[in-house]
């Protein structure tokens, strides 16, 4: 079988003998010539041309068919590449392309050469000629290079030096790296068909970033979906982190017996938009080059005319062409081609409490993370994939993520045994789904349990129902169906009110620890902006952030945010109604939990009161309440003096629990300076100071115990 090459000696011969017979005299004899050197001779030109043709491997003959139909090439088109091939294969051929141009320096074909050697006719010139205009395939698809910097200048498109794309040259001798100018573009490995996909403990740990689930059915979907659309489509595979998007495009493409690229719109972010669509470009004339799909990941990070260049190069880049994002596409549709969407669910709580199992079960623990570290179980506090999936609103890329921190942990605390504790797997998953808050929202950290909440039982039984609520929503809402049927957002809202110091904050910890999620308090001062239209986006990014990190989101003083809408006097009432608008409608399409905590629920808008999903009043406590509070306010290496009456505290100071602990605490300090040890002086001294601090009277005969002498004031804490 030929392999191309012996077509283009003959046709050197035939020109070599068309250029001797017009010469005028015949070239001197190469060996009694001491311009040797700077010619190629007569007989150089025989021995060159009397060489054994050289050979393309079987597979580089294979694909330089499979251009052709790549690339829509004509015949022409191959002759131009197996001409401008020859010297990347055998240096012969330079030589000869020097001695046709009669200069030395010139060993690529020039398109006059290209053209000569090819066309017979005029005709055929200029037919040739158009083949090679930028707009021709092998121009547009960045194969051969018109190289128009010589110098001196060429005085035509004739002169100039047509050179073979490098990676093309390449490609045809069996050399599958890809352009060296997508090094930061492509991800590393491409999905071969026969073969399975990388087992990847963790998103992203693999080299080509393999998300490890994929959801039923979605790639049949897509696979439908090019079959009623045809290969030219572009899908985007709207998902968010982990939820299997690439997963998605590997299983559709193993399923099609085609090879997947992976590229990053990352990479395109910091460029200039020429530089944007010619990287784009060089993307699609890669998975034309190897048959393959792409997929693009992160395409919400282009934006504006970035995004606009991107779009316009894909109608270069052959199908399907899969776009992987967290958000609804930003820009337009690229023109001429069919353009489609597929949303790709979070995962429901039976199909997240399923992979929790799967990855974290006893049964499974030979097959998985333990296999490799001898992991066990820790029988006293083991996993729980049902409270798990019911805390932790995750993709499952989010939760191998976190499965994998909780090995860490695990081994960290014990090389020699790890055991993996449910201790463990929360504090991963909380460290998983918390950053995006880090900047929008404090976290607040407490150690508070129901032990340390002291309220009415009504009160106190109305939190204990809203955290099994909270532990059951994925049961109720998934699994029963009720989401779908009542409450599609699958979110819940709570108001917390009374005064300050009554346990809201407290209150709200509580229900986080339970749960074994973090709560995050939107910090008003970073959150309210006088400018239009930012308080609104800063209210965007924490509820967004609270959606993707399964935190509870506490608004503390929240009637200033969700305060009464007024009537219109003038423009700041306006925007100020707005405000309150766009919160009522986040309120509603939020997934997660929101606690508002407020001290005057009469301010609070009518419009959120009918969404609350719950209210909880915190009453100022009654003397026994206030009696319990003094009973567990204190730690178990505090120096309380015999001579603290909890009783007569109870009853006197007449304050919320919050007022308490700063009483305690500012008497202890004052025990600190006065020999190391609380009397009932040191804390009624606090208490006048707490009463001070908030302007009340306090009542005749009321706190009335003197203040230590100040001649204990200095003693040794240890009574020396």
């Amino acid at each position: 079988m030929s392999t191309g090459f012996a077509r283009v000696d003959e046709r050197l011969r035939e020109r070599v003998g068309q250029v001797r017979a017009a010469a005028q005299a015949p070239s001197p004899d190469a060996e009694h010539d001491p311009l040797a050197g700077y010619y190629v001779s007569e007989a150089e030109v025989d021995r060159l041309l009397a060489a054994v043709v050289p050979e393309l491997p079987e597979a580089g003959r294979a694909r330089l068919a499979g251009l052709a139909e790549a690339f829509a090439l004509t015949a022409f088109d191959l002759d131009v590449v197996l001409t401008c091939l020859g010297p990347e294969l055998d240096s012969r051929y330079g030589r000869l392309y020097a001695y046709l141009h009669d200069d030395l320096t010139r060993r690529v074909p020039s398109v006059d050469l290209v053209l000569t050697l090819w066309c017979p006719d005029g005709a055929s010139r200029l037919a040739g000629r158009a083949r090679l205009a930028p707009g021709a395939p092998l121009r547009r698809h960045g194969l051969v290079r018109l190289d128009e910097s010589g110098d001196p200048q060429a005085a035509s498109m004739l002169e100039c030096p047509l050179r073979l794309d490098p990676r093309l040259a390449r490609h045809l001798l069996e050399d599958d790296d890809p352009d060296e100018r997508l090094a930061d573009v492509l991800v590393p490995g491409v999905l071969v068909p026969a073969g399975q996909l990388p087992e990847a403990r963790r998103p992203g740990s693999s080299a080509a970033g393999w998300e490890p689930w994929e959801p039923t059915g979605l790639a049949a979907a897509l696979a439908a979906i090019v079959e009623r659309t045809g290969t030219d489509v572009v899908v985007h595979l709207r998902g968010a982190a982990g939820s299997g998007r690439l997963a998605v495009a590997a299983a559709f493409c193993q399923s099609a017996a085609v090879p997947l690229l992976v590229a990053r719109c990352g990479a395109l972010a910091a460029e200039s938009d020429p530089r944007c669509a010619e990287l784009v470009g060089l993307v699609g004339r890669e998975a034309r080059l190897r048959g393959a799909a792409t997929y693009w990941r992160d395409v919400d990070l282009l934006a504006g005319e970035r995004l606009g260049a991107f779009v316009d190069a894909l109608a270069d880049c052959p199908g399907p062409v899969l776009l992987g994002g967290a958000g609804d596409w930003p820009g337009p549709e690229p023109p001429a081609r069919p353009f489609v969407r597929l949303e790709l669910a979070r995962p429901d709580a039976p199909a997240r409490r399923e992979i929790w199992a799967s990855l974290v079960a006893p049964a499974s623990a030979a097959d998985r993370a333990g296999r490799e570290r001898g992991l066990a179980f820790d029988e006293a506090d083991p996993p729980d994939p049902e409270a798990l999936a019911g805390a932790f609103r995750f993709t499952a890329g989010q939760i191998r993520d976190a499965v994998a921190a909780a090995t860490t942990l695990a081994v960290t605390r014990d090389p020699a045994a790890p055991r993996l504790r449910q201790a463990d797997l929360a504090k991963a998953a909380r460290s998983t789904s918390g950053r995006g808050l880090v900047g929008i929202a404090r976290h607040v950290v407490t150690p508070y349990g129901w032990d340390d909440l002291v309220l009415p039982p009504g009160p106190a039984r109305r939190l204990r129902e809203l955290a099994d609520q909270l532990r059951h929503r994925g049961l109720v809402h998934d699994a029963w169906g009720f989401g779908r049927a009542v409450a599609p957002a699958g979110g819940l809202t709570v108001l917390f009110a009374g005064p300050p110091g009554t346990g809201k904050t407290m209150a709200a910890s509580v229900l986080a620890n339970t749960l074994g999620v973090d709560l995050h308090a939107v910090d008003l001062a970073t959150t309210v902006n006088k400018y239009i239209g930012e308080t609104e986006k800063n209210l965007a990014r924490a509820f967004e952030a609270a959606a993707d990190s399964n935190a509870i989101l506490f608004f503390d003083e929240a009637d200033a945010l969700f305060g009464r809408r007024t009537q219109v006097r003038d423009s700041h009432d306006r925007y100020a109604n707005i405000e309150t608008s766009y919160l009522l409608q986040r309120i509603e399409t939020h997934p997660g939990v929101v606690i508002l905590a407020t001290n005057l629920r009469k301010n609070m808008d009518e419009a959120f009161v009918r969404r609350f999903g719950a209210t909880v009043e915190f009453p100022a406590p009654d003397e026994a309440e206030r009696l319990r509070i003094w009973q567990r306010i204190w730690p178990a290496a505090a120096p309380l003096g015999p001579d603290v009456d909890l009783a007569t505290l109870a009853r006197e100071v007449d304050l919320p629990g919050g007022h308490l602990r700063n009483i305690v605490l500012s008497g202890a300090f004052l025990a600190a300076a006065d020999g190391g040890t609380i009397t009932m002086a040191h804390l009624l001294q606090a208490a006048r100071a707490e009463y001070d601090k908030l302007g009340k009277i306090v009542a005749n005969g009321a706190l009335t115990a003197a203040p230590p002498a100040p001649a204990d004031r200095g003693r040794d804490p240890r009574g020396c």
